[in-house]
């Protein structure tokens, strides 16, 4: 059983011959709600209730009423007229996630009644980053400490630190988020970036104009491979958002433009289905398209994040991301292993990647997990700390029930939006830490944090480069790291250890 979601269906009738559920274009949540109402399925998120409570009405302890009662005092009570009590009962006894506890009024030997609280996933304060609590969200007095009397980014370092740690308030969002995403410059002063600006919205009005004055063969084209699909996109995207909510809204109209216009931009990249994704929560907080359009470019210009990714990109990302559980949760690496070459492409972890969590969380958790990865902290990969920390946390079940491939697929799967973004946050930072107190790492991960302007070990000691001995172009490794005789010493995690040597180990500034 999931550990965060579960299922009740209650008297399962279809109605026959309903059109509703033969509707083939149905989206899932509409599928859902339907569902809900003509054939009373009910949904929980176990992961946000406080108890569950078995009364038995027979001595088999076969029947009864399963209640289930969230941390608000509120209470579904699920009815079982012709047995199954008995066997959920047994399924709450053996699931690491329900806790049964102890009844004071129930003095008979004859069970009657059974009750379990939900045990959720925690960190313990030894696991967390010692800075965890030092920081507090970047508020409006906080930012303006930071600028001078000509508007430029002071301390840009602790700036980025703090907005790590704690991210930034709403109001100024779209203040700051064009920094993270170096649409501007930290030195530029008020003044200079008011003039880029203005100079930006000319740059756009042309590309739009480009775009509309298209040769009609060219625009053909551009119909075919790019507008047919942003079209759809736009439409059905965040619509749940009062910012794209009802019909012909004219921000929905700037989102299509935007991402329209960067296909003129970006040929190379054109548009791939996503970018709407990413477009959408930006357009939300900047408010103006023109900037919108800009802090888009430096999306996908800056960062580590794939939108429309080549084979290659993609299969770097795996890489680090393999190397890192094999570092830090080597279990579900062995079990990547076990499961050959379709295991280690680790397919559950695409979409993660692809949309940059945006479909696994709620929209406050995802733009914190966003503003942490843009801070460009210790690393420009922090966003693979993230995937690490959601294995970490929800992926024992994995391991303990060797899933395969599909089965690990839909397992990550129906934890979307069942997860906790903070507890992952927090996870993430405290392996970070871990990471950066090594004292050494494989040459596979050195190029991991070599790309942020601080960089991860510019206080205290450097580790050491460990060669993976894995470097079929070149016979040395191209790092510096040395391979020597294996030591007698048993392995730590299934491979020999090695000496190394810090020539090559550097910083790109």
């Amino acid at each position: 059983m999931d550990q965060n979601f579960m299922r009740a269906d209650a008297s399962l009738h279809f109605p026959e011959g309903s059109s509703l559920l033969q509707s083939s274009h149905w989206e899932e949540p509409q599928r859902a709600r339907t569902l809900e109402q003509i054939c009373s399925v009910f949904r929980v998120d176990l992961g946000q209730m406080r108890s569950l409570r078995l009364f038995f009405s027979d001595e088999a302890c076969t029947s009864g009423q399963l209640v289930v009662a969230s941390r608000e005092s509120q209470y579904k009570v699920l009815h079982f007229h012709h047995g199954g009590l008995d066997k959920l009962s047994e399924v709450f006894q053996q699931w690491k996630y329900c806790t049964e506890t102890n009844l004071k009024d129930q003095v008979s030997e004859e069970r009657t009644c059974m009750q379990f609280s939900i045990r959720r996933p925690k960190l313990q304060s030894s696991e967390a980053h010692p800075e965890e609590s030092a920081h507090h969200r970047l508020d409006v007095a906080a930012w303006l400490r930071h600028l001078n009397e000509l508007g430029q980014v002071e301390e840009e370092y602790k700036l980025r630190k703090a907005i790590f740690f704690g991210g930034i308030d709403g109001s100024i969002r779209g203040e700051v988020w064009p920094f993270l995403l170096r649409c501007y410059s930290p030195e530029s002063t008020s003044e200079e970036r008011e003039e880029l600006r203005l100079r930006r919205r000319r740059e756009y009005a042309h590309i739009q104009q480009r775009r509309l004055s298209m040769p009609p063969e060219e625009h053909r084209t551009f119909w075919r491979n790019v507008q047919f699909t942003v079209d759809k996109d736009v439409v059905r995207t965040d619509r749940s958002n009062q910012f794209f909510r009802g019909e012909d809204n004219p921000n929905v109209e700037s989102m299509r433009r935007i991402l329209l216009n960067y296909a003129v931009y970006n040929p190379a990249v054109g548009y791939s289905q996503g970018m709407s994704d990413l477009v959408a929560p930006l357009l939300a907080e900047v408010l103006d398209e023109a900037d919108t359009f800009w802090c888009f470019v430096g999306l996908m210009q800056n960062t580590i994040f794939i939108s429309s990714p080549r084979d290659e990109d993609m299969e770097k990302q795996l890489l680090y991301l393999r190397e890192l559980l094999r570092l830090t949760h080597l279990r579900f690496y062995q079990h990547l292993v076990s499961l050959g070459e379709d295991g280690l492409q680790m397919l559950f972890c695409h979409r993660w990647l692809l949309l940059c969590f945006k479909r696994e969380f709620s929209e406050a958790e995802a733009l914190r997990i966003w503003e942490a990865c843009w801070a460009h902290y210790q690393t420009d990969y922090f966003h693979l700390f993230i995937c690490v920390a959601i294995i970490a946390i929800y992926g024992d079940d994995v391991i303990e029930q060797q899933l395969a491939t599909d089965q690990m697929l839909l397992h990550f799967g129906n934890l979307a939006m069942h997860m906790n973004g903070e507890l992952v946050l927090h996870k993430a930072r405290s392996l970070l830490h871990q990471f950066r107190l090594r004292p050494q790492i494989p040459c596979s991960l050195h190029d991991l944090c070599k790309l942020c302007g601080p960089g991860m070990w510019d206080s205290g000691p450097i580790p050491a480069v460990e060669c993976t001995g894995e470097h079929p172009a070149s016979e040395s490794c191209p790092y510096g790291g040395m391979v020597d005789a294996p030591s007698p010493q048993p392995p730590r995690d299934g491979k020999r250890g090695a000496k190394t040597t810090r020539e090559g180990f550097s910083f790109r500034r």
